[in-house]
């Protein structure tokens, strides 16, 4: 009974809290943070004291999924030089510099076991960051990137906190750990392929969205324990899978299972990202209690810990100036070859090679050639210089993860307790130093979010494209029902009327149409007849999603469209 009083009220909690942020425009994350460490000094409060299994095994992998599912995977590959740079050289860097730092500070601490520290204040906490970004309507691609750091980074630096671990016991070589990093990272992107892959295909099968959604519950899981089983990465595992997912359900699942997965997922990762952010506050007292008792000074423990927040701050900031750097420089180039690759797609589609190649082999180079341009002007239409960077050099929040991270850590560590108390002193003042500041930094430095008109525009022209796509399938001259019978004529105008809508087109001239055999009421027909045109618009946004010639903001919007449109379609015939 007090286990289900202490679940319910958590949840009260937790919604008040996340309500009341949103009314003070503080991110919710911060929020139950502070009244978690309010509500751990509390006499009547018991000790908090939670396996760190829970966190790492239970929590992250869905998690982790969560976000890698709705993380469009276009995007997550034109910044994957950004998303590698900062989650794994800036993880390494921290790890060292940082490892060096309790070194010193903590004599008798040991070499291998600072490393271990090191690693564990290393990886950087995407919920706070990109829901203050979304909230003060941070660019696409600066969310994208802190989130894709996230997403990637806690696989890094768990790799090397485990490297770490095992030299605390025995010589570790510097090519081991790379070997093994490797393996890792290999052997997690094989098992989260597979499992993606085998999600979406499997759950096609299935007829029903909530069996489906089910379904999909235990999929992070199943990418997870595998990897962790055969020494790699387990969080990585669960990235992928989330990856190949989100990328591939438009192609295989169902609308009304894609928009019921999303709702109960979404509701998922509130209550585990809002539960964890509260537990990591209730923490504190028993962190500091476990110091006292250990003989631990608390004080130097968070002196400590505010050493370590700055160097990582610092290091954070001193990586992101030639990174920026870097990426400015690449669509610099881009922009300069674009003009080549324009002429090396005429020279290709020029009719006299037609004959020379075959055509899917010119199709193929046709189309990796315009994917390319596609990219470049991905570059410079969404390039961000010295403010967005300085954004994402302050974006580097600590988590939940850290915590738990460093209470993985062995019995036998020395200062295990006042470790623990040191990576949370690093998450806490992290989160609450830069996440409140987060907001006057980005008002500061006068970012803007995306352009509106311009989504505008390009939405428009996507629609058009797709009505183009419905208008081919009204005026092809074979088209017929399922059972080889004629649309009836009414049908067919008011399925054209509804695309014509959409686009702002105008309507063609009448044309006659011979009549139907009335077996089949118009509302079904017309059911029928739309579900086909969605499906074909289905396919054509998938194209135009391959080309990568439209954001992922605009082709998520239609895609929805296309979503409540289908599923209310499929709807009728439930109720019927």
């Amino acid at each position: 009974m007090e286990l289900t009083i202490v679940a319910a009220v958590s949840v009260v909690a937790i919604v008040a809290v996340s309500a009341i942020s949103r009314r003070i425009a503080v991110a919710a994350p911060l929020s139950l943070v502070v009244v978690g460490i309010a509500l751990s000094f509390l006499p009547s409060l018991p000790a908090i004291d939670v396996d760190p299994k829970i966190i790492l095994d239970g929590a992250l992998p869905p998690l982790l999924y969560a976000a890698a599912v709705h993380m469009p995977a276009h995007d997550f590959r034109r910044d994957f030089k950004a998303i590698a740079g900062l989650a794994v050289l800036l993880v390494v860097l921290t790890t060292v510099c940082s490892g060096l730092l309790f070194n010193s500070l903590l004599p008798g601490l040991g070499l291998a076991s600072a490393f271990a520290l090191g690693a564990v204040i290393s990886p950087t906490d995407a919920v706070a960051a990109s829901s203050v970004g979304k909230r003060l309507g941070l660019p696409a691609r600066l969310l994208t990137i802190v989130e894709g750091e996230g997403l990637v980074n806690d696989a890094s630096s768990l790799v090397l906190l485990s490297s770490a671990v095992a030299a605390t016991t025995a010589t570790v070589h510097l090519w081991k750990i790379g070997v093994d990093f490797a393996y890792a990272v290999v052997v997690a992107i094989v098992i989260g392929v597979v499992v993606g892959y085998a999600n979406v295909r499997i759950r096609s099968l299935l007829k029903d969205p909530v069996m489906s959604t089910v379904a999909s519950f235990v999929v992070p899981f199943l990418a997870w324990i595998p990897a962790e089983e055969l020494g790699a990465s387990g969080a990585l595992a669960a990235v992928v899978a989330g990856l190949v997912t989100g990328h591939q359900s438009p192609r295989f699942l169902a609308a009304r299972d894609r928009l019921t997965e999303t709702v109960n997922w979404e509701t998922v990762a509130f209550l585990l990202e809002s539960g964890i952010f509260l537990l990591m506050g209730l923490q504190l007292k028993t962190l500091v209690d476990q110091d006292d008792v250990a003989g631990l000074n608390p004080w130097q423990a968070v002196g400590i810990g505010l050493a370590a927040a700055a160097v990582a701050v610092v290091l954070r900031v001193l990586f992101v100036v030639p990174l920026v750097a870097l990426l400015r420089q690449d669509a610099a180039r881009g922009a300069t070859n674009k003009t080549q690759l324009e002429q090396m797609h005429t020279k290709i589609t020029d009719p006299e090679l037609q004959g020379r190649y075959s055509a899917r082999r010119l199709n193929r180079v046709v189309e990796e050639i315009g994917k390319r341009i596609a990219d470049i002007d991905f570059f410079v239409k969404e390039n961000f210089g010295w403010r967005g960077g300085g954004v994402l050099a302050w974006s580097g929040m600590r988590g939940v993860v850290t915590v738990a991270a460093a209470q993985s850590l062995p019995d036998s560590t020395p200062f295990r307790p006042q470790i623990v108390l040191i990576a949370f002193v690093v998450a806490g003042t992290t989160l609450l130093a830069q996440g409140l500041t987060l907001p006057g930094v980005i008002r500061f430095l006068k970012i803007t979010g995306d352009d509106p008109v311009a989504d505008r525009a390009e939405y428009g022209a996507l629609l058009t494209e797709l009505s183009a796509q419905a208008e081919a399938v009204l005026d092809d001259p074979d088209l017929v029902r399922p059972d080889g019978r004629r649309y009836g004529a009414e049908v067919l105008d008011r399925a054209r009327e509804d695309a014509l809508v959409r686009s702002g087109a105008v309507p063609p001239p009448e044309q006659d149409v011979a009549p139907p055999d009335q077996d089949i009421a118009p509302r079904e027909q017309y059911r029928l007849l739309m579900l086909r045109i969605l499906a074909d618009e289905r396919a054509a946004l998938l194209v135009a999603r391959s080309s990568g010639r439209y954001t992922s903001r605009v082709l998520g919007r239609a895609q929805r469209i296309l979503d409540l449109r289908e599923a209310s379609l499929q709807q009728i015939t439930d109720a019927d």
